[in-house]
């Protein structure tokens, strides 16, 4: 697979059928060597190569290119589609573009006769290659100028993560065409492959649409006009499923700290699961029995009443970050994760108490860029993971 470790031995184009449901030796010994050469931690090197052997297998099995980048996408959505956690994805994203970065763009991929003979009557297909010039290559000079427009507007990393997505996926049913020739044809032809061939929810579709709309306005500097003859996703009436405040009670009881008060303050406030974890000491005032939330849905700033039946618990509470907090400086941490990076201004606010995250994680994170440790808040899919158990154990059929 790797160009400039391979000998110059008698080599052979490598097709579809020369990659079987294991990892040929020879293409395992070369990624065994660009994974030496990364920055890749050593512990994660057997979940590297399990993550190049399940790509492998999923090109052989949607017959896509071993050498096709655009085949990547697909397969983090069929992880995500596996349930499989966004560490997992990220780290089998991280794998296969270490696989990419070894193909040479001027060479087919290669690897030793010998050591892999093609079958006898069978006719190579020389797979197409991926471009390495990826700095000038114009859909990602354009993706990055769509997520410099969303960064300019302070919207949330998650209207810049499902923006950026859906621009991707434009990018490869368009084909690669080069994205100043998109016109809006291009557009309605996409929304109604989503709606007719791919069945995506209403909600989908809309977004797609306000993505592509905006991708469009803000980046190639065209207007839609009117979007006449698209085939829309019809939105079906929902009748949403209310729990009892007994079985609210029962869904609680079976929660362990601090996953019972994070799903207390959802439940008595009226808190998005986002804006719970990105709480702060300083966001509480016992005085007035008032919770601040920044930077809500929107952008927006609002206060809610602190419940009287949880104010103990949420003292407590802060009782137990300030000694998380205390320690951590003993440890000789950096601090927090702070909002704007304001410590560039404020040097020490990172490691000031009122900035400390009300629910913390169990454990610091390494910043590899400023060779530091930091404190970030407790993750959402744990809570959500928590929640679920504990409707499971509660025994509620709704």
């Amino acid at each position: 697979m790797i160009i400039p470790y391979l000998d110059n031995t008698e080599i052979v184009r490598l097709s579809k059928l020369d990659i079987m449901l294991k990892t040929p030796q020879a293409l395992a010994q070369k990624y065994d060597r660009l994974l030496i050469n990364s920055d890749i931690p050593p512990n994660e090197y057997p979940a590297c190569r399990k993550w190049l052997r399940f790509y492998l297998d999923f090109c052989n099995k949607y017959q896509h290119g071993y050498a096709d980048r655009e085949s990547l996408i697909s397969f983090v959505e069929k992880l995500r589609s596996k349930k499989q956690n966004a560490f997992q994805q990220n780290q089998a994203q991280k794998a296969v573009n270490l696989y990419y970065s070894g193909i040479d763009k001027k060479t087919p991929v290669l690897i030793s006769a010998k050591e892999h003979p093609a079958p006898a009557g069978l006719v190579m297909e020389e797979p197409a290659l991926f471009n390495g010039d990826e700095k000038n290559n114009p859909w990602n000079m354009s993706i990055n100028k769509l997520k410099d427009e969303i960064l300019t507007r302070h919207y949330s990393k998650k209207t810049l993560k499902a923006y950026s997505l859906w621009a991707e996926k434009l990018r490869y049913f368009a084909k690669d065409k080069v994205p100043d020739t998109l016109t809006i044809d291009d557009v309605k032809e996409f929304l109604t492959f989503l709606a007719v061939k791919k069945k995506v929810s209403a909600s989908s579709q809309n977004q797609a649409f306000n993505a592509l709309l905006f991708y469009f306005r803000h980046v190639l500097k065209k207007e839609f006009g009117k979007m006449e003859g698209i085939v829309r996703a019809k939105r079906k009436p929902y009748i949403p499923v209310v729990l009892s405040r007994d079985e609210v009670d029962r869904v609680i009881s079976c929660l362990n700290y601090p996953y019972d008060l994070v799903v207390k303050l959802l439940y008595g406030c009226g808190l998005r699961l986002a804006e719970c974890m990105k709480l702060r000491v300083k966001d509480f005032n016992f005085d007035h029995s008032l919770i601040t939330v920044h930077g809500g849905k929107g952008k927006k700033d609002r206060t809610v009443p602190i419940p009287d039946a949880i104010r103990g618990q949420l003292e407590r509470q802060t009782h137990h970050v300030s000694d998380v907090h205390e320690g951590d400086l003993k440890e000789g941490y950096s601090g927090v994760f702070m909002p704007n990076r304001p410590e560039v201004k404020y040097k020490n606010a990172p490691k000031e108490l009122t900035w400390q995250w009300f629910f913390p994680a169990k454990e610091l994170t390494f910043v590899a860029d400023d060779n530091e440790y930091r404190r970030y808040h407790l993750h959402e899919t744990h809570v959500q993971k928590a929640i679920k158990r504990a409707v499971r154990k509660s025994k509620i059929i709704k």
